[in-house]
């Protein structure tokens, strides 16, 4: 690989971030790229070892990921002091790109696999962030400890699971009143159909399906906004693997 290669690499990720964030009328402050360039160097640093991303295109990541998860800003913004978790949380997206861009508000990334949990305190540490912990377990697990159970007024959770899975994972961990957003693909609207169950059993309900396509033509994203609307039932979430093995 040639000396350029590296910076040739931040260049396009760097002008695919800008000119996507233009196309989808989002700004991005100076302190943002500067936050986010570390985040990438450290992402393609750490992801041989780690298992991070399957995506190694500089502007594939900027778009795919960064912009992605800055995309759910548009259905469900973030208010001050407001407690916010990240389930599966990775590489960080969306919630370190969110710890970011609304440091108002407080961020657990709750990750199971320990090598990207370790990666997600490394970046942490990177970026100086005082408003974000890392929990190393299951969300099973986060969804019945007290210290996190109905605690959260957002939880966020991208490429994770099928929905009806997917909420039986997020929507214990949500406080009444709070919600839960879902980065879900083309095919949402039939998961949202086949969650009718798991969202009557666990207390929420859907109050908005946004899809929007992704900069570049890179396809199609569908942002599902669910509402905690009742408690969550003390059965659920069932024991770590059962909501896969049989989804509501």
């Amino acid at each position: 690989m040639s000396e350029d290669a590296p910076v040739h690499r931040m260049e396009q990720w760097q002008r695919a971030l800008l000119e996507g964030a233009a196309e989808l009328g989002i700004g991005i402050p100076t302190e943002w790229v500067d936050a986010f360039r570390t985040h990438f160097e450290m992402l393609l640093l750490h992801n041989p070892r780690a298992g991070l991303t399957t995506i190694t295109d500089p502007g594939e990541i900027a778009v795919k990921h960064f912009l992605d998860s800055l995309a759910g800003l548009l259905v469900r913004e973030v208010r001050d002091g407001e407690r916010v978790a990240d389930v599966g949380s990775g590489g960080g997206f969306p919630g370190m790109v969110f710890a970011v861009a609304r440091p108002q508000a407080r961020y657990t990334l709750i990750e199971s696999n320990q090598r990207r949990a370790a990666f997600l305190r490394k970046l942490v540490d990177a970026l100086g962030l005082k408003n974000t912990a890392v929990i190393a377990e299951r969300a099973e697990q986060s969804g019945r400890d007290v210290d996190h159970r109905g605690s959260y007024d957002l939880v966020l959770s991208r490429a994770v699971a099928p929905l009806p899975v997917l909420l039986e994972y997020c929507l214990p961990l949500a406080a009444i009143g709070g919600d839960v957003l879902a980065y879900k693909g083309p095919d949402a609207e039939g998961e949202v159909a086949e969650s009718a169950q798991a969202l009557s059993a666990l207390g929420g309900r859907v109050t908005e399906l946004r899809r929007l396509s992704l900069p570049q033509h890179m396809g199609e994203r569908v942002l599902v906004l669910i509402e905690k609307t009742a408690p969550t039932p003390d059965r659920y979430p069932r024991r770590p693997g059962m909501p896969v093995k049989r989804p509501l």
